[in-house]
């Protein structure tokens, strides 16, 4: 009796049939990971922004800014804009206080509110540096920072909690 190596056609063509079940169960679950990564950098910068909000509201606090506006503290040796102790919702203001917002190096720009004076209760609006401008910019993939309306008020940054992602992956 001859020992027989090796898969026949059939088995060969079971295994390929339950592979390609398989995949097309499997494969929706791992679909548009691309918005949800899109979507974990901007948490990371909403919280890059609330952290570098505190860092400037402190040292306007120990420089007797805090209740000023408009004010101006020194950060790294260059002057920062401040309204009401915290970063101006400019790019010389909260956008010169993150790193990685508007320098070549930066992963991400302002797309609004760009204005170069400090206002109270402005907003400034970032996404991802290869977005032109917010009309280019899916599924409201941004972060905004508006600066206090009033002394002793805190700023805001919000970020919409489907952010970037596709209709179907918002839930």
């Amino acid at each position: 009796m001859k020992r027989q190596n090796g898969f026949t056609l059939i088995e060969l063509v079971v295994v390929i049939v339950i592979l390609g079940i398989l995949a097309v169960t499997a494969a929706p679950k791992f679909m548009n990971l691309q918005g949800d990564a899109r979507n974990a950098s901007l948490q990371g910068l909403k919280g890059a922004i609330q952290g570098a909000a505190g860092i400037v509201y402190g040292k306007s606090a120990i420089e007797g800014q805090e209740s000023v506006f408009p004010g101006e503290v020194t950060v790294d040796g260059n002057p920062l804009p401040t309204v009401y102790g915290y970063p101006a919702a400019t790019s010389a203001g909260i956008g010169a206080a993150v790193s990685g917002i508007n320098g070549d190096n930066g992963d991400f720009v302002a797309v609004k509110g760009t204005g170069t004076s400090p206002d109270a209760g402005q907003s400034i609006q970032f996404t991802f540096k290869n977005y032109a401008d917010l009309a280019s910019v899916p599924k409201n993939c941004y972060v905004t920072y508006t600066a206090p309306a009033t002394s002793g008020a805190t700023p805001t940054v919000t970020l919409d909690a489907n952010a970037c992602k596709t209709e179907d992956k918002a839930n």
